[in-house]
């Protein structure tokens, strides 16, 4: 596997786990709406850090998601539960990003 391609899974993987860490200290000071948009972006980085290992990469968040689902989810390398995760975390970022009235505790 070429460097580059290994140095930018790391690169993005790296991003995942500061957003993840970033989502813990906002839940932990219950700054709800903020630790689900750290969270979703969590995942959706660790998703880009595991499709760079295969060279592809989307500018739009449902092509990252599609692409893993298709590749890594039918496939059996992740569990079905997975993409239901995915697929709720990324409902909650929007609804707490775009909601006017969207509470969450």
């Amino acid at each position: 596997m070429e460097s580059g391609v290994t140095d930018l899974s790391k690169y993005r993987f790296e991003t995942a786990r500061s957003n993840l860490n970033a989502a813990k200290l906002m839940l932990d000071s219950h700054d709800y709406k903020s630790s689900i948009n750290r969270s979703y972006y969590s995942i959706f980085h660790a998703l880009r850090a595991v499709l760079a290992l295969d060279c592809f990469d989307s500018s739009k968040h449902s092509g990252v998601i599609a692409c893993f689902n298709e590749r890594y989810v039918k496939t059996g390398v992740f569990c079905k539960e997975i993409s239901k995760i995915i697929r709720r975390a990324r409902l909650m970022r929007e609804n707490a990003d775009y909601q006017d009235f969207f509470v969450v505790s």
